[in-house]
C-alpha cells in the first residue's frame, strides 16, 4: 500500500484527484499508477484503469488472475468492472468511498448476480493515510 499512497501524492502534486493503484504478482509490484483523468484529458485514467492497462501490457495478456491490485480508494464501478473483466484475484484498498465507491457502497459490484468475477477484497488499508490525502486535497480546493 506505500507504494499506492506515494502515487496518491504524486497524482496530488499534478492537481488531480490522490488516488494511487499498484497491481503485484507473486510479491512482485509489476504497475503503479496514479489517478490523470485532468493531465490526460481522459475521464477513463483512473489510477486503477492505469494500472491494470500497464499490468496487462507487462505481462501480455488480458487476464490477470494471479495478480492483486493495491488501491488508495475504493473502486468506482468503471473501475470495479475492469476488476472483473481483468479477473484480478484480490483487491485491497484503503479510504471507502460512500459517494462513487462501488465495491462495499453504491451498486455493490461484485456481489450483483451479472458480475462473473468476484475478486477477494480487504477494505480500510492504510484507511487513515489515504483518507487524509483525499480530505487535504479537497480541503485546499474549497
Amino acid at each position: 500500500m506505500r507504494a499506492a499512497l506515494d502515487a496518491a501524492r504524486d497524482a496530488a502534486a499534478a492537481g488531480e484527484v490522490p488516488v494511487g493503484a499498484v497491481v503485484v504478482l507473486d510479491g512482485r509490484v509489476i504497475a503503479i499508477a496514479a489517478n490523470a483523468p485532468r493531465t490526460l484529458n481522459d475521464p477513463t485514467a483512473h489510477a486503477e484503469m492505469r494500472a491494470i492497462r500497464m499490468a496487462a501490457a507487462t505481462l501480455g495478456r488480458d487476464r490477470l488472475e494471479d495478480c492483486d491490485l493495491w488501491v488508495t480508494l475504493e473502486p468506482c464501478a468503471m473501475c470495479a468492472g475492469a476488476i472483473a473483466h481483468a479477473r484480478i484475484a484480490r483487491i485491497y484498498y484503503g479510504a471507502s468511498d460512500p459517494k462513487g465507491g462501488a465495491v462495499e457502497h453504491g451498486p455493490r459490484f461484485f456481489a450483483q448476480p451479472t458480475c462473473h468475477h468476484r475478486p477477494e477484497v480487504f477494505a480500510g488499508i492504510g484507511e487513515r493515510e489515504a483518507g487524509e490525502l483525499l480530505r487535504s486535497f479537497f480541503a485546499e480546493r474549497r
